[in-house]
């Protein structure tokens, strides 16, 4: 999938990759797409909650070798 910005937030712990999701996406253009890379297995069901409360849309996740990579589309 294309994307315009990546944010590895590996190694980071709840709540950072969200704080830092949220961060990143607060520098971007509505509908750009932003890759997330994380680490931690709660942020699984922590994008997905954050995706659904700010409006922006989880377009895809995955995992690939042990970590888990989201697709978020700006709002």
């Amino acid at each position: 999938m294309e994307f315009n910005k990546e944010f590895d937030a590996s190694g980071l712990a709840c709540p950072m990759p969200i704080v830092k999701t949220k961060k990143a996406l607060a520098d971007m253009a509505s509908g750009q797409v932003l890759r997330v890379i994380a680490t931690d297995p709660g942020a699984v069901c922590d994008m997905a909650a954050f995706a659904e409360q700010t409006g922006h849309a989880l377009l895809e996740q995955s995992t690939e070798t042990g970590k888990f990579v989201f697709y978020l589309k700006k709002a």
